[in-house]
């Protein structure tokens, strides 16, 4: 979609700006400021060449695909910025010294760069699931999507009360404190608070000590059975988030977890399992039996079994459809079907717009006929 927004030059004169707006894809985009939010956190901020309204749901990520060391790599990772503020968007890193890309984008990425993007997609955000009163819980880098939640309801005047609760592991960790601080002094629907695992020599600090446990959330808030809740962090705090709310007889159908990043152990379990059905099927099939997949673009084609995914198509006739996760989850290996039937079993990593219009997600869809796909 493209609008035509004229830009006033001088007092008299216009000059139209063709204004896109960003749909789900790949995109380029350029590195337009690093701001260094703590010791080991990063704000990387994009823009696009050309003007580019970035909408997206709060909450959603997207993915990278980054050269590193002669290899494509991507890696998927939440917006932090609000669709409030249009023409950018950014993403907040924390570095781990044993993670290749975190590391990579620390030590390399700069002001300047290019780079493509996939998305934006994810099923966790806080437009499909509206509510007047939210209890946003994160854990280290985990805020990054409820900040761009808060972001955005401060930015828009929602009537949203928010009760915003960040737990790190020290006063130097805690990542956007002093916007958060602002927010919380201007809105008095927004309740700000932080909880420090632990305090170094020097460090003066005066809020919670310890972790989330139930006399926190009570103190916190006492009405949390009645909020709808939004929890990301690493996978053993929200391990002891869903645990807590439960023991409390909260309604779960209004819990919502930020799950990309490490790829559920009950998804991948799964995904295993049907490879190793789907290689036991495919070892006593005849060659009728076989399903034929062409990519019209590459003038190629291959015969495989039922239980072959698109993507193992591709990949058997060496053609790379780019993807991270393998889950249905991040989005990247989306190909439009042309001609033919498929099954698709994802988590999250596409739209139904996206569907709608005839397009999958490679990793996780088998043909049910002969296919032509748009690769």
């Amino acid at each position: 979609m493209t609008n035509t927004i004229p830009a006033t030059v001088g007092s008299d004169s216009f000059i139209p700006v063709n204004t896109q707006t960003w749909v789900n894809g790949r995109h380029n985009v350029r590195c337009v400021k690093v701001i260094h939010e703590t010791w080991d956190v990063c704000t990387f901020c994009f823009m696009s060449e050309q003007p580019v309204m970035y909408f997206f749901k709060p909450g959603q990520f997207v993915t990278l695909e980054l050269e590193i060391e002669g290899q494509m790599v991507m890696r998927s990772y939440t917006i932090s910025s609000s669709p409030s503020v249009p023409y950018s968007f950014s993403i907040t890193v924390k570095k781990d010294p044993n993670g290749q890309v975190s590391s990579w984008l620390h030590d390399n990425l700069k002001e300047g760069d290019e780079l493509a993007v996939h998305g934006p997609v994810g099923l966790f955000n806080c437009i499909d699931f509206p509510a007047r009163k939210v209890l946003l819980l994160s854990g280290g880098v985990g805020i990054t999507p409820m900040m761009s939640m808060a972001r955005w309801w401060f930015d828009t005047n929602a009537d949203v009360d928010i009760a915003f609760v960040h737990s790190a592991r020290t006063p130097k960790d805690i990542i956007f404190q002093r916007e958060l601080d602002h927010m919380a002094s201007r809105i008095s629907n927004f309740g700000l608070h932080l909880i420090c695992e632990k305090i170094e020599n020097g460090q003066a600090w005066h809020g919670y000590r310890g972790y989330l446990d139930q006399a926190k959330l009570e103190l916190i808030a006492p009405d949390f059975l009645e909020r709808e809740v939004f929890c990301c962090g690493p996978t053993p705090y929200m391990n002891a988030i869903k645990k807590l709310l439960q023991d409390n007889g909260f309604d779960m159908s209004h819990y919502h977890e930020e799950s990309f990043g490490a790829t559920p152990v009950e998804i991948e379990e799964e995904a295993f399992e049907n490879a190793e059905i789907a290689q036991e099927e495919a070892e006593a099939l005849t060659q009728e039996d076989m399903i034929r997949v062409e990519f019209a673009s590459k003038g190629m084609s291959i015969h495989i079994a039922p239980g072959d995914t698109l993507h193992t198509a591709a990949a058997k006739l060496d053609l790379l459809i780019p993807k991270a996760c393998g889950m249905g989850i991040c989005g990247t290996c989306k190909v439009l079907v042309k001609e033919g039937e498929t099954v698709m079993e994802h988590n999250g990593g596409i739209t139904d717009e996206d569907v709608a219009n005839g397009y999958v997600l490679s990793c996780c869809t088998t043909a049910k006929t002969d296919v032509v796909i748009d690769f």
